[in-house]
């Protein structure tokens, strides 16, 4: 067996080169039976010059025994390579006869020989098997005739197979040369075949096809592939080297510059940046551990060339270092009067909402390190949670900053990403912290009952460390990986609703509620700040347009209908975009324009919402109640009837859980005490109950309709009329007790506004009517009550249908 020998070729030519003397020698006649040697890796074609390695015995044997004779020898591919010694089984029929040119021997024992291919040979019988194989053999001659179409795919293969060696840095120059001068078909499809990149069964399978033609057919796809291939990494290769010249290039100026730069005495730019780092290091007084961090994160900068990547990193993390408020402060101020005016003025009402922050601001006064609870501004939308922070922030005279959470999950945006991500950035704390240029600002977190959470983090769960006092202290961001102190750092709060705040938050938040604005109220506001606030945005004076306050309240009660004041100031800007069209259309100088309520309803249409008002009660079973909704109080009336059944209680009107079992139990109770009520239901299960609240459409719920729910029972199984100036609410029990709710501010200024003079109130809420604005308690009569037999008797007139 032999292998390929790539460095005979260089040790050859160290020996002087082959045997010139046998090379000019003419040619000898082939003999019939040759001594044949097994391949491994390699395919010899006629024409083809190869070196070739020798180790086993019968096989060194064979080459001493043809080098000392006729040097004609048989190789052929084995069909296994692994087979030392392979039989005549293990081998393909058709070889190739070569001539031994060069031997060398090693003193390994193995020999290297140079062969000559020479024809085409198909092995007919092994005559010979010890030592070494013998066999008779017959050449096979080249087959097909010349014509047109051989010379034309001839040419064609070897042009492709030019172009291939020009691109290949594997096939040398005497390659190229010789398939130019190369004119038989045949010669030139082994010469391609011998240098071409192909299989080992690729390679055999073109040694065993005789006819050129074929063989030339056969290797144009395999051109075409190779040449493909070829000129591809031709393209990477002039790619990588034009980058990596450019890249050196770009070294080799920057080192002149830098070189030019010292003659002339000017310094460095990294040297520079470095040095500015390091100075501003000096001037801010930093943490000694926060210091230690700069000091050696400027170290490495300094050891770092400009155009690696991490020099970039390195540089951006100390930026934001040294850019922190580390010692910077705003001196705060202690004037609590003049923070009540200011309160006062850029917000009405909310009396017991200023109080308590002044009480706030008071107890930093007192303590300037206050570890308080952080206040969270609970309300619905549009009642001034937000300008609220901004007015704490004025009065003391601090910066402000709002961070808006709504929306907010990833937990990064609250402690930052690590420096290992590209793009890496601190988060939204530490970046406002940098922002405001102070590290005792007033911080906003807006719409805390926003928040979100998946995959990448809870951004609430986050926040608890920044929003406890004894933690913040040390908040340490993942950017930064150094602690900062946000204890100085005033936090509010705002939220909608606190049910989505999750407990461990809620519980480091003291709420202070913000109810709803009344309609008095908003009619302040809007003559205050919302009138003078468009007419200033619209570019109108004040004696050009004039709102009347018919004009407001018509704005507030039918065309609004919120808890805020957003609608009712887009309502009033567009009255006074309206009236700047006039003001601009008109071709003399306008006069005054007087916007009554006649005019809000020419300019804005029909009014869009439609308020309750009481109505004079002339049938039982009717009785009118008080809810609160978000946008402020209502009345709403409750219908009872029963007609013939079977004892069912239908319940109708849009209804909530609460509200059908507050229904049940008013039922209840009043079946137990029928006798001591004096109703005669020995007739109930032949009739049902249909208890119905108007307006389907909109949901309701809640316990505090179940003394009006019972009220109108009682009404409907007395046959007794109930008062048509009274309202009630309140949520009973099945001991008959009447207990307190919510929103009796809102539910005593709805009933004041449907006309009602007299309200039914749980005696436990006796001490909600201090809310209720004085002049609506002037003029409306409160019975607060424990039980129902108080109830009943106050609800119910005398006159029975």
């Amino acid at each position: 067996m032999a292998d390929t020998d790539t460095e005979f070729i260089e040790i050859l030519n160290a020996t002087g080169g082959g045997d010139t003397a046998f090379l000019r020698a003419g040619p000898k006649p082939l003999p019939d039976v040759i001594p044949i040697l097994g391949l491994a890796d390699v395919v010899i074609f006629p024409g083809m010059i190869t070196p070739l390695l020798v180790e086993s015995t019968p096989s060194i044997r064979l080459v001493d025994d043809v080098v000392g004779g006729d040097r004609f020898v048989g190789l052929v591919l084995q069909t296994k390579a692994d087979t030392e010694d392979p039989g005549p089984d293990e081998l393909y029929d058709i070889g190739c006869v070569c001539r031994i040119v060069k031997m060398l021997k090693f003193p390994d024992n193995s020999v290297r020989i140079l062969v000559d291919g020479l024809k085409r040979i198909r092995v007919s019988e092994f005559v010979q098997r010890e030592p070494y194989l013998k066999a008779r053999v017959e050449v096979v001659a080249d087959s097909g005739e010349d014509s047109i179409e051989l010379e034309a795919i001839s040419r064609n293969a070897q042009q492709l197979f030019q172009e291939i060696v020009s691109l290949s840095p594997a096939l040398n120059e005497q390659v190229k040369v010789s398939a130019l001068n190369q004119e038989k078909p045949g010669k030139l499809a082994d010469l391609i075949a011998a240098n071409l990149n192909m299989e080992l069964n690729e390679r055999q399978a073109m040694l065993e096809t005789v006819p050129a033609k074929d063989r030339l057919n056969a290797l144009m796809p395999m051109l075409h592939r190779e040449l493909e291939v070829l000129m591809l990494g031709s393209k990477i290769q002039k790619e990588v080297s034009s980058s990596m010249a450019k890249s050196q290039r770009d070294f080799y100026l920057r080192e002149q510059l830098r070189a030019i730069q010292r003659e002339l005495g000017e310094e460095d730019p990294s040297v520079a940046e470095v040095n500015a780092l390091r100075d501003r290091v000096d001037e801010i007084k930093l943490p000694d551990d926060v210091l230690q961090v700069a000091l050696k994160e400027l170290d490495r900068l300094a050891q770092t060339p400009p155009n690696v990547a991490e020099y970039t990193i390195s540089r951006n993390y100390l930026d934001w270092l040294v850019s922190l408020p580390w010692d910077r402060s705003t001196e705060d101020k202690f004037d609590l009067d003049e923070a009540g005016l200011l309160l006062d003025e850029h917000h009405y009402g909310l009396s017991k909402v200023k109080d308590r922050l002044l009480e706030f601001l008071a107890v930093i006064k007192l303590k300037q390190e206050l570890k308080g609870p952080i206040l969270c501004l609970a309300g619905p939308p549009g009642v001034g949670k937000t300008s609220l922070g901004k007015s704490v922030a004025d009065a003391l005279g601090r910066k402000f900053a709002r961070i808006a959470l709504g929306g907010m999950r990833d937990e990064a945006e609250i402690r930052g990403h690590r420096r290992t991500y590209v793009g890496a950035m601190p988060g939204r704390i530490i970046q406002t912290l940098r922002r405001v240029e102070s590290n005792n600002p007033v911080i906003l977190l807006d719409e805390i009952d926003k928040l979100s959470s998946d995959f990448r983090g809870d951004p609430g769960a986050a926040l608890l460390e920044v929003l406890d006092p004894e933690q913040n202290r040390t908040f340490t961001d993942n950017y930064l990986d150094v602690p900062f102190d946000l204890s100085r750092v005033l936090f509010f709060t705002t939220a909608n609703w606190l049910d989505p705040i999750m407990p461990a938050l809620r519980d480091r938040l003291e709420v202070i509620e913000l109810p709803s604005y009344t309609a008095d109220e908003k009619l302040e506001i809007a003559k205050r700040h919302l009138v003078p606030r468009q007419l200033e945005e619209h570019g109108v004076r004040a004696r050009q347009v004039k709102l009347a306050d018919a004009a407001l309240r018509k704005l507030i009660t039918g065309y609004t209908r919120e808890a805020g004041v957003r609608n009712l100031e887009r309502e009033i800007a567009s009255l006074i975009r309206k009236s700047a069209r006039r003001i601009v259309s008109s071709k003399r100088k306008p006069k005054l324009i007087n916007i009554g309520s006649k005019t809000v309803q020419e300019w804005l249409g029909p009014v869009k919402f439609v308020s309750e008002s009481a109505e004079k009660i002339s049938e039982f079973g009717i009785v009118t109640g008080l809810a609160w909704t978000p946008v402020g109080g209502e009345i709403l009336f409750v219908e009872a009837t029963r007609m013939p059944g079977k004892g069912r209680l239908i319940l109708t009107g849009s209804l909530g859980e609460v509200m059908k079992e507050s229904a049940q139990a008013g039922l209840s109770y009043l079946r137990s005490q029928a006798r001591s009520l004096k109703l005669d239901l020995d007739d109930f299960d032949s009739f049902d109950l249909h208890i119905h609240v108007p307006s389907g459409a909109t949901p309701k719920d809640g316990p505090s309709a179940g003394v009006t729910i019972l009220c109108a029972l009682a009404s409907l199984f007395s046959r007794r009329l109930v008062r048509s100036n009274l309202a009630m609410t309140g949520e009973i029990s099945l001991r008959g007790r009447v207990l307190p709710v919510g929103g009796i501010k809102e539910k005593v200024l709805a009933a004041a506004r449907a006309g009602i003079t007299e309200v039914i109130l749980p005696e436990r809420n006796r001490k909600d009517w201090a809310d209720v604005p004085d002049a609506v308690r002037d003029e409306m009569t409160p019975h607060f009550v424990k039980h129902i037999s108080q109830l009943l008797p106050l609800a119910l007139t005398s006159k029975r249908l």
